[in-house]
């Protein structure tokens, strides 16, 4: 690891102000566990570490039946699982804050930090789309607003430009007999890399026989985590049972285009998409059914 400076921001204005003026220079540190051991082991080089946990918008954990979520970007996981209204209203998430490595990694683990990181196979990302999450970005040039769907663009690559930061994750309100679930496939647990990922989040009818609205995302089958609009649409007046999961499954596979690598094959990781995809269904559907 080459010397660098570090600033600790105590404002969004500052903190980008710090990132504007040193450019692919800087980076940012918010939980620190993907970062540092970039800096210490890859080939990623910085001159600034902007430290972004004194800053009060990104450390902040709102959350209101009628307003949702607002989720800081450095909010360690620890601080959902640990929020009972937020677990219950949240589950799909809370899965995916829960094995972020052990509990000693979610204590510095963040859900934005994860986001940023921008892996295809982070495990935050999926249940994040399908919650419809969408992030509040700062820049030199004012605030904008990107949904979670469109933020990754590449392996290891996002939409934020010179200077940007994302501050917050909005959540939706909790609509009636809704809910969600994610899950990962990992060859053992020292691996702790998804082979597949999966995500569903589904709003029933009132008799709670019937799916009305689903969304579908998957991990580590493409360059970046994917949206299943097809599969998402298609479970629209679908009944809520295991044949309705399975067809969901099956088109949920025609957005996953996996590499083989040491974590499985191509063939393998397609096979995984339904069989996960599948699984999350009928949990969300459980979860929307007050199970």
């Amino acid at each position: 690891m080459k010397d660098f400076e570090y600033a600790a921001a105590t404002s969004v204005d500052e903190a980008v102000s710090l990132l504007a003026a040193r450019g692919d220079r800087a980076v940012v540190l918010a939980g620190g566990t993907d970062i540092l051991v970039q800096l210490r082991e890859t080939d990623l080089e910085a001159d600034l570490v902007v430290d972004v946990k004194k800053i009060p918008e990104l450390m902040q954990l709102e959350y209101s039946a009628s307003s949702g979520l607002k989720l800081g970007a450095a909010v360690p996981c620890c601080e959902l699982y640990d929020n009972a209204e937020i677990a219950a209203a949240y589950p799909g998430l809370i899965d995916a804050a829960r094995i972020i490595g052990g509990w000693q990694i979610q204590s510095r683990a963040c859900v934005g930090g994860n986001l940023c990181n921008s892996s295809p196979a982070a495990d935050c990302i999926p249940p994040l789309i399908a919650y419809h999450v969408t992030c509040q970005v700062a820049g030199p040039e004012g605030q904008r607003t990107v949904p979670v769907a469109e933020f990754c663009t590449a392996p290891g690559k996002n939409v934020l430009e010179r200077g940007e930061l994302l501050v917050t994750l909005q959540f939706p309100p909790v609509t009636p007999h809704s809910s969600a679930a994610y899950e990962r496939f990992i060859p053992r647990n020292e691996m702790d890399i998804a082979v597949v990922g999966a995500g569903s989040w589904v709003r029933l009818n009132n008799a709670g026989d019937t799916i009305e609205e689903a969304r579908i995302a998957l991990a580590a089958v493409a360059p970046t985590p994917v949206f299943a609009a097809e599969a998402s649409s298609w479970l629209a007046g679908q009944p809520a049972n295991e044949a309705s999961y399975a067809a969901a499954g099956e088109l949920a596979k025609k957005v996953a285009t996996p590499i083989s690598d040491m974590r499985g094959t191509a063939e393998y990781r397609t096979h995984l998409v339904g069989v996960l995809t599948k699984r999350t269904l009928a949990t969300a559907v459980d979860r929307a059914r007050g199970g």
